[in-house]
C-alpha cells in the first residue's frame, strides 16, 4: 500500500485520470516526465447528450446513473488504448469536485477502489484546476498567467500563480456563460447541448439586429452577470415571429453581447493581472467548454493583441470536460508529493481561491459553501 507519508515519486510515471463532474464520463492515461513534457496515451469520453436531450439540459439523477453504468468500461478502454497494464500506473486521479455530486461520487469511488486494490496513491483533483492546467496538454505554459475559465457551470477570471495557487479577479454573481447559452437554446428549441447550436445559428444572423443588455458595462471590476441577458433573450424570442430568421438574429445578437461582456470584463482583469505581476504578466489562457466558441476566441485574440499578451488555449477537444486534464493535474500533485487519503470527500463546491470565496463570495454562501 502506498502511504501518504511515502517519499515523493520521481517522474517519469503514468497516471490514470477519471472525470465525472457533469455529463461526460471520461478516463485518460497520461505519461508525466515534467510539467512541460507530457504525453497523452489515451483519452476516452462517453457523452450523455442522448440521455439529456429530451429535457433540454442536464438532469442530475440521470447523469449519476449514466456515470455508474459507463465508468467501468470507460476506464478499461483508456487502459487498453494506452496499451498498458493497471499495475503500470503510479497514481489514480479523479475529480472530487466541484460538480453534480452524484456524478462526482461515481468517479471518485471508482478511483478509490482502484487505488486501494492496486496499492497506488489517490489524487483528488479540483475539476477547475484541471481546466486551469489544460493548455499544458498541448504546449508549455509557464506561470503566472491570467485565466478566463468559462463553462456551463463557471465563469471566472483568475491569476494562476502556480500549482494550487490562484487569485480570484472576477467571477459571475449569478449564472455562468455556458448556462446562458444552454438556456437560450432551450427557449428557442435549438436542442441540447445548446452552446454549439447557438453558435451555428449565430453564423446565419445579424449580430446587431436585436438590442440586448451588456451586464456590468462600464463597471470598474471584473465580475460577470448573465441572468439579465438570458432573460432578455427569452423576451426577444417571445416577441418574435419564431421564424428561422428570428432564431439566427437572436442567436447572433446574444453571442455578440456575450463577446462584448467577455472582452470588457477581461480587459478589467488584465489591468489587475498586470498590477499583480508586472513584467511577468505576459500570458492569457481561456479554458472551459465555452472556450470552444470560435467567435469568442476571435474577440479574445484581438484583445490580447491590443494588450500585448499571448493567448493560449487548449485544443478544442480539451476545452470541454475530459479526463486528460484531470490526469495532468493529478500527475502534478503526485510529482509534488501531494496525495490524498482514501476518505477524501466528494465536494459539490470547491473554489480555486478558497480564501476570497469564503471572505467575499461572488455568488452567495450556502450550506454547501461558496461557489466562487
Amino acid at each position: 500500500m502506498f502511504s501518504k507519508t511515502a517519499t515523493t515519486l520521481t517522474p517519469p510515471f503514468l497516471v490514470l485520470g477519471i472525470e465525472s463532474s457533469c455529463d461526460e464520463t471520461a478516463a485518460s492515461v497520461l505519461r508525466y516526465t515534467k510539467e512541460d513534457d507530457i504525453e497523452i496515451l489515451s483519452s476516452i469520453i462517453a457523452s450523455q447528450d442522448e440521455e439529456h436531450a429530451p429535457f433540454g439540459g442536464v438532469v442530475p439523477e440521470i447523469a449519476a446513473r449514466a456515470h455508474m453504468q459507463k465508468i467501468d468500461y470507460i476506464i478499461e478502454a483508456a487502459i487498453n488504448d494506452a496499451n498498458i497494464e493497471y499495475t503500470d500506473l503510479a497514481g489514480i486521479a479523479a475529480t472530487s469536485g466541484p460538480g453534480l455530486i452524484g456524478g462526482v461520487i461515481s468517479g471518485l469511488l471508482a478511483a478509490k477502489g482502484l487505488a486501494l486494490s492496486l496499492g497506488r496513491p489517490l489524487l483528488a483533483v479540483n475539476h477547475l484546476e484541471g481546466h486551469a492546467l489544460s493548455p499544458r496538454l498541448a504546449a508549455p505554459c509557464a506561470f503566472p498567467y491570467l485565466l478566463l475559465l468559462v463553462s456551463g457551470g463557471h465563469t471566472q477570471l483568475l491569476s494562476v500563480n502556480g500549482l494550487g495557487d490562484y487569485t480570484r479577479l472576477g467571477s459571475t454573481v449569478d449564472d455562468a456563460a455556458g448556462e446562458a447559452f444552454d438556456k437560450s437554446a432551450k427557449v428557442m428549441g435549438l436542442g441540447f447541448p445548446g452552446g454549439p447550436n447557438v453558435e451555428k445559428w449565430a453564423a446565419k444572423g445579424d449580430p446587431n439586429s436585436i438590442p440586448l443588455p451588456r451586464p456590468f458595462k462600464g463597471k470598474d471590476h471584473a465580475d460577470f452577470s448573465f441572468a439579465g441577458l438570458k432573460t432578455a433573450v427569452a423576451r426577444a424570442w417571445e416577441a418574435s415571429d419564431k421564424s428561422d430568421i428570428a432564431k439566427a438574429n437572436i442567436c447572433a445578437s446574444f453571442q455578440n453581447a456575450v463577446g462584448d461582456v467577455m472582452r470588457e470584463r477581461t480587459l478589467r482583469a488584465i489591468a489587475m493581472f498586470k498590477s499583480l505581476h508586472g513584467e511577468l504578466a505576459k500570458r492569457f489562457v481561456v479554458a472551459g467548454g465555452v472556450a470552444a466558441n470560435k467567435a469568442l476566441r476571435a474577440r479574445l485574440t484581438e484583445l490580447c493583441d491590443t494588450e500585448g499578451l499571448s493567448l493560449l488555449a487548449p485544443p478544442l477537444k480539451f476545452c470541454t470536460d475530459n479526463a486528460a486534464m484531470i490526469a495532468l493535474a493529478g500527475a502534478a500533485k503526485l510529482a509534488a508529493g501531494d496525495i490524498d487519503d482514501l476518505d477524501v470527500a466528494a465536494r459539490p463546491r470547491w473554489p480555486l481561491d478558497q480564501r476570497a470565496a469564503s471572505a467575499n463570495p461572488a455568488s452567495g454562501y450556502g450550506k454547501k459553501g461558496p461557489k466562487s
